[in-house]
């Protein structure tokens, strides 16, 4: 007889729910959000459970760790899914959740999403706090820029972060009433975007370092940011069998609507990791008007550009990029500039 133990999980509290091959109720309760509660009371039960499945969410990665560490055959479900068959339950509860996940558990109708590995998860946490400490330091920016056109001061409009201090300063000292308002926002800014320059250093870094992220900055258009950021949300590579199917995990594809004699192509389906296809396009874009080095990708996406303007042309740049930076990863080779590059 094969054990099931379905999680519903929130921040605070899990609800656990145990049943057998017939779908028979064996044992429920509601613990702390703790490992070590669950797997003690997992532990305690009459029956060894064989599988635990949970929903994937924000304490999926710790839960599935944790569990797995104490000996469990963890399963991680794609929350969409699960969404959808709950959906039918009459009543909405944890109690009723955790059951209708052991069910789906047993029945096998769920698909089991990838859990990261807690490198991946180290190296988003130092992209998002470098991109989070950048993005307030140009909102302080911005609003010191509002200020100044209430009395008519303009900046430049492409004054970088680096000489933005230096520039602003020497108009705010120049004004007493300026100084007393605008030198403490200044400051502010300035400590922000110190520690984003030291976060920028460590990022810069880690990426140098790493094998993979430097066979991925062959690529054009590939810098350390988008190479870390690639390298974090796949993981792990070999989770695709082919490699036109990442640009589909990450939202880069049009979503297809299809039924009877009607068959539309819409936009793209903007799923997935919305930093991984952020940062694609990023790449892409700074191929089709920044980079002067000639390849067979930027001649393709120019071409493309011309026929159907350049917001398609980007999108359908970003798409191939991550194709290819698949295979170089998978091949374990560089960027061949002057062809596409290696084909998928």
């Amino acid at each position: 007889m094969t054990y099931y133990a379905g999680i519903d999980v929130s921040l605070r509290s899990v609800n656990i729910c145990v049943v057998d091959d017939d779908g028979e109720l064996v044992a429920e309760t509601k613990l702390p959000s703790d490992v070590q509660e669950i797997v003690a009371y997992l532990d305690e039960l009459e029956h060894s459970v064989d599988i635990v499945g949970l929903e994937a969410g924000t304490l999926a990665q710790y839960l599935t760790y944790g569990l797995q560490s104490a000996g469990f055959e963890v399963v991680c479900m794609e929350a969409r899914q699960v969404k959808a068959a709950l959906s039918a339950m009459r009543n909405k509860t944890d109690k009723h959740d955790a059951r209708g996940i052991a069910q789906l558990l047993r029945s096998g109708w769920y698909s089991q999403v990838h859990v990261k590995s807690m490198e991946s998860h180290h190296i988003r946490m130092l992209l998002s706090s470098r991109k989070a400490v950048l993005d307030k330091c140009i909102d302080l920016e911005n609003e010191i820029r509002g200020l100044f056109k209430i009395f008519g001061i303009k900046l430049p409009p492409k004054l970088g972060h680096g000489s933005f201090d230096k520039t602003v300063r020497a108009i705010i000292e120049a004004d007493e009433k300026l100084s007393h308002a605008l030198l403490p926002l200044l400051d502010a800014r300035l400590v922000l975007y110190q520690t984003f320059r030291v976060l920028d250093n460590r990022t810069r870094h880690l990426a140098w370092d790493d094998d993979v992220c430097e066979l991925l900055m062959t690529a054009p258009g590939v810098g350390y940011v988008t190479a870390l950021t690639f390298k974090a949300g796949v993981d792990d590579p070999s989770r695709f069998k082919q490699s036109r199917t990442v640009a589909a995990h990450f939202g880069l594809t049009p979503r297809r609507l299809q039924s009877g004699e009607i068959d539309i192509e819409g936009r793209i389906s903007k799923s997935g990791d919305a930093q991984v296809r952020s940062a694609l396009y990023v790449a892409a874009n700074s191929i089709l008007t920044r980079s002067s080095r000639w390849s067979s990708l930027k001649a393709w996406g120019m071409k493309l550009k011309k026929n159907r303007g350049h917001k398609k042309a980007v999108v359908a740049v970003a798409r191939k990029l991550a194709v290819i930076l698949h295979r170089l990863w998978v091949e374990e080779t560089q960027f061949q500039w002057g062809t596409e590059g290696v084909r998928s």
